[in-house]
């Protein structure tokens, strides 16, 4: 690519704080194995960028994978204890070869495991918030990955690429950069003749027509789908992406001149509004009539109870919701300040017809997100 850069990959280039994310095949062979030379690649992009006065934050993969070649194993297991199993030995292999790799430069390298619960739960999400910012302050290098050794399907992040869109915003992140082994965004399969490179997305209903592949390698478990759905959540919360292969990670990681680059989508929103609109795990869903649903996110109102046509799942008062219009897509989510078995009486009555203990707003305004896209 040559010329003048966009103003989001300007952004991607001068970022003082980035996050960075890599997957499985891009550091592991095709056996499985990891690949020195891959990481210590890696490293080598990270290093410059540390140099060049950036704080980086590292979000790999690449745990399951390291271990399955010292485990004996061929390809990636499919049932869950064999991948805790087989990432209980890759997270020791894999963090080995990173303190190892950085340590060429004098850098520090600390290792940070998450699973959803970190980022659901409002409490983890803040104690994880501090303590990435801090190991940011005393010069080190989290290398960030979901804790596969204790994950359950229930608690999984399903990929990394979510996952790193999430750390993006939990430290304040000015750029996001993915890295696979794609080289960018086509507008269809990029083996197949005439598909085209899509250089800049300045707004994803731009690409909504793009047949991405929703499956991974046979390493690991993301593919374009996820990359597409990543770069939609950081961005739409104002931290411009960058996605580029992990052979171009000096350029990605240099004048970002390289890849696919995603334009932010609005404001950044604040910690509170981030983690209610995408990383909270809801519990039920309250579906609204046309006029509170114009009220809600137009008009950016509290919910009352007279605007509500029907409740579903089990919550607790303080729990996330999310609001539907009639047709059943999801126009908000906010914390509810009624039980689930409280709501049923309620609904559809109007403030002065009800009892004055519920009176209040179902859903306040400040406790509440609208989901325009």
């Amino acid at each position: 690519m040559t010329g003048v850069l966009s103003a989001t990959r300007s952004k991607v280039a001068a970022a003082r704080r980035i996050v960075v994310k890599v997957g499985s095949s891009s550091l592991t062979t095709a056996e499985g194995g990891l690949d020195p030379a891959r990481l210590d690649a890696l490293v080598d992009a990270l290093a410059a960028r540390r140099t060049a006065g950036s704080q980086v934050v590292l979000v790999s993969s690449g745990a399951i994978a390291s271990g399955l070649a010292p485990l004996g194993i061929s390809k990636r297991p499919r049932d869950l204890a064999t991948q805790q199993a087989s990432a209980s030995v890759g997270q020791l292999v894999l963090g080995h070869a990173y303190v190892s790799s950085f340590a060429r430069y004098g850098l520090r390298v600390g290792q940070v495991l998450l699973t959803s619960d970190d980022v659901v739960r409002r409490s983890h999400y803040r104690n994880a918030q501090r303590t990435l910012s801090r190991l940011l302050a005393l010069g080190v290098v989290p290398v960030v990955n979901e804790n596969d050794t204790v994950a359950t399907e229930e608690i999984r992040f399903g990929d990394n690429d979510r996952l790193a869109a999430l750390v993006a915003y939990l430290v304040g992140a000015d750029a996001l950069v993915l890295l696979s082994d794609v080289d960018a965004l086509y507008d269809g399969n990029p083996s197949r003749p005439g598909a085209q490179r899509i250089t800049e997305v300045l707004d994803h209903s731009d690409v909504a027509h793009v047949q991405a592949d929703a499956g991974g390698s046979d390493i690991g478990t993301g593919g374009m789908t996820t990359k597409l759905a990543s770069a939609r959540l950081a961005s739409a919360a104002g931290v411009p992406v960058l996605l580029a292969a992990a052979t171009d990670a000096a350029s990605a990681l240099g004048p970002a001149d390289v890849g696919t680059a995603f334009a932010t989508g609005g404001r950044r929103l604040t910690p509170r509004r981030f983690w209610l609109a995408y990383a909270a795990d809801p519990r039920g869903k309250l579906q609204l009539d046309d006029g509170a649903v114009k009220a809600v996110v137009d008009r950016r109102r509290s919910l009352l109870a007279a605007g509500i046509t029907s409740v579903t799942g089990e919550f607790e008062a303080g729990d996330v919701v999310e609001l539907t219009n009639l047709q059943g897509d999801v126009v908000a989510r906010g914390v509810v300040a009624f039980d689930a078995t409280e709501l049923p009486m309620l609904i559809g009555h109007s403030s002065p017809d009800l009892a004055p203990e519920h009176r209040r707003e179902v859903v306040h305004a400040d406790d509440l997100v609208p989901l325009r896209h």
